[in-house]
Parts: C-alpha cells; sequence; structure tokens
C-alpha cells in the first residue's frame, strides 16, 4: 500500500470486519486497551467500534502525554513563569490544562505572564537567541516520539553557549506505564476492566521499536501489537491481538512493519541517551508514582535544568472536583461515565485534560459520539437518581 485511501477501503474494511467477527469465539470477551490517543480518535473518527462484535471492546488507556502530566507539574510550569518572570515556552495542547483551581497557562498568560506557544523545540532556542537579557524556559513534555528533538535542543544550546536558556522536563516512558498498569491490584483483579491485550504506540515506537515492550508481554502474559493509526491498521491489529488471544499465545507482533522495526531509531535512542536519564519515580495523572518512568537531564547538562535553576514552592495541588479524567486514563471509566462531560465541561470550557487534548479520550468522545455519549450519561444519571 502507497496511498492513504488503500488504508482506508471500505471493502477491506468490511473483510477484516468479518475476520474478526469470525474468530471472536461466542462466550469469550475480548478487552484490548489501545495505548495510544491516536487510535482512540482513530476508533471513533472511522467507527471501528461499530464494526466490532458485542464481545470485542477497547479500553481507553494513558496514551494521551498532556492528559497523563499531573496537576502539580503544570502548577509548577505556572509558578515558573510568574513568579520568576521567565519566557515560558510551551505546545499548544498544554496552553489549556486546568491546574489547580482551574489555573492553566492561558490563564497566567491573560494575567501577563510571558507564556509562548510553539511548534518546535527549534521555536524555543529562537527566542532565547532573540532574548538575551531574558530567561527562556522551554516547558517539555511527551512520551518517547517528542523526546529527541528536547534532548536536540539542549544540545544545540550548549553548543551555541545559550545561558539564558532551560528546559522543564517532564517526558515519560511507555513500557513503564503498561507494566504498571498490568500489575495494579486495582486493574489485575476487576472484572470490569480486565485487560486482555494490548494496542501498541505507533509513534513512540518508532523511535524505541517494539523490543521494550516484550518483558511487560512475557511477565504478564498479555499479547501486544504495535498498531499504525488508520483505521485498517486498527483493525488489522485488533485482529492480530484476538487471534493471539484464542491460540494462548502473548508476544509483541509488528502491524506497523511501514515504519516501526524491533530496534527502533538507534540515533534518536543515542542522543536521548547522551542527555537525559530515566528518573526513580514520577507521577502520573490517574496512576500515581509509577517507577523508571520518566526522563530527567543529566548532571553533564545540568545547567540546562529549569528544577535546578529555578526554586520552586511546595504547594497542594489537586484536581478539579468531580472530573474523572484519573480513572479514564487508568482505564476504569468512560467519560459517560463523568458528570461533568457535556455539561460544565466542554472543549470550550475544559475541566480536564481529556478534554482539552486533541489525543484525549473525552475530546474523542465529544467529537465523533457526543450525542451517544450524552444521552448514555443522562441515562446513567436517572437510573442512580431512581435508586
Amino acid at each position: 500500500m502507497k496511498y492513504i485511501d488503500e488504508f482506508r477501503d471500505r471493502e477491506l474494511a468490511k473483510s477484516i470486519a468479518a475476520a474478526i467477527r469470525q474468530e471472536a469465539q461466542a462466550g469469550r470477551s475480548y478487552n484490548i486497551m489501545e495505548f495510544c490517543g491516536g487510535h482512540t480518535h482513530a476508533i471513533f473518527r472511522y467507527g471501528v467500534k461499530d464494526l466490532m462484535p458485542d464481545n470485542v471492546q477497547f479500553v481507553h488507556g494513558p496514551g494521551c502525554p498532556v492528559c497523563v502530566l499531573p496537576v502539580r507539574r503544570l502548577d509548577d510550569a505556572v509558578e515558573i513563569a510568574e513568579r520568576h518572570g521567565v519566557i515560558l515556552c510551551t505546545y499548544g495542547d498544554m496552553m489549556r490544562v486546568p491546574g489547580t483551581k482551574q489555573r492553566s497557562l492561558i490563564r497566567a498568560k491573560a494575567d501577563g505572564a510571558d507564556i509562548r506557544m510553539i511548534y518546535s523545540t527549534m521555536d524555543a532556542l529562537k527566542i532565547a537567541r532573540n532574548n538575551p537579557n531574558r530567561e527562556v524556559v522551554f516547558f517539555a513534555i511527551g512520551f518517547e516520539t517528542t523526546t529527541p528533538p528536547t534532548a536536540v535542543a539542549i544540545k544545540k544550546a550548549r553548543a551555541e553557549g545559550l545561558t539564558n536558556f532551560s528546559v522543564f522536563c517532564n517526558h515519560v516512558l511507555t513500557p513503564a506505564a503498561i507494566t504498571h498498569i498490568l500489575s495494579s491490584p486495582e486493574l489485575a483483579q476487576s472484572e470490569a476492566v480486565r485487560i486482555d491485550g494490548f494496542l501498541g504506540p505507533s509513534h513512540v515506537s518508532s523511535v524505541i521499536g517494539s523490543a521494550p515492550y516484550e518483558p511487560a508481554a512475557a511477565i504478564f502474559r498479555k499479547p501486544v501489537v504495535i498498531a499504525g493509526f488508520e483505521p485498517l491498521d486498527v483493525m488489522q491489529s485488533a485482529l492480530m491481538v484476538i487471534r493471539q488471544i484464542n491460540s494462548g499465545r502473548h508476544e509483541v507482533e509488528n502491524e506497523y512493519t511501514r515504519v516501526v522495526t524491533r530496534e527502533g531509531n538507534s540515533k534518536a535512542q543515542a542522543i536521548v541517551a547522551e542527555v537525559l536519564e530515566v528518573r526513580e519515580t514520577f507521577e502520573w495523572r490517574g496512576l500515581g508514582s509509577v517507577p523508571d518512568s520518566a526522563l530527567k537531564i543529566r548532571e553533564a547538562f545540568a545547567g540546562f535544568d529549569a528544577e535546578k535553576r529555578f526554586d520552586i514552592s511546595a504547594k497542594q495541588s489537586r484536581e478539579v472536583k468531580s472530573c474523572e479524567c484519573p480513572a479514564i486514563l487508568r482505564g476504569v471509566k468512560k467519560p459517560s461515565d463523568c458528570k461533568l462531560f457535556g455539561t460544565v465541561c466542554t472543549p470550550d470550557n475544559p475541566m480536564g485534560a481529556c478534554m482539552v487534548s486533541s489525543e484525549g479520550a473525552c475530546a474523542a468522545y465529544w467529537t465523533y459520539a457526543r450525542h451517544q455519549t450524552l444521552a448514555e450519561a443522562s441515562k446513567k444519571r436517572g437510573s442512580e437518581a431512581a435508586a
């Protein structure tokens, strides 16, 4: 296949759907967690969910990097911008995520803080060059996909002698999160959120390869299939997971062979390893503290570490009351389970990160299944009131 249309072919979709219905055994359920938020949106955008038999369910995982960032780290970024008077640069999705008391970066900007949306790390370096008398901080977030550009920016800043540039590093690691989910008693023992297999992330795997998922697949005996973003990618990957479950296998398979290899991008991995190292633990929204799940700047580049350059006060941070974003990220609840969805919480007035991000589950439900979700939520509230 060479063209996008070929990955959205109606007849091929019907053929794969028929194969899934044939393979999915009656009396058995298949709960497949798609870790990547891009998969969640593909499932809803192209109606993949509606092509699945009733006993095949998709469970939405913590695959949105904006969503999994804990409120405390967002509050820290706001403090750096307001208290220290820096130019804070970050990607667009982070601007509207509500922190404690619903204070977001865009609200801090409206109150006078110099916070700028950028499209790449090179934009942040350009701002540092153009403002030699100002401190410029790049608020770095994301999975392994966006980590190499951050490492490159730090190396370039040192090579150019940009002493007014630093990074507030919040990059997190996918395999550690999958391991944490599978080892969590809440998920391992709850029938409602039992996970039978995973759709592995696409862009992340293009960097790290498919090999890092092999330990979790072997230890927890869960199949992982690296899936592309197109509807036929997702459907074929679901079929591969189902076939593994039926045969009792628990391997890492790669459907996205046109992009992903087992080894990944060795050059990108080397740059990241040179500049960054693994944190002992890091907090994820919804998952709590996860060991070895994030990166920090190595001591050799400590001069570019915003956490060491700026004093950040200890504070009490908290989620917006009644927001179910943490539970949704764990796969314990769906957006329709949230009392705020579509009432108080909308894309124009988000209460949680899951409604803000272009990869968030609530944003997917709102964009592609809004009326159905609101009807389900209303019915559920009615049942609870009657009880």
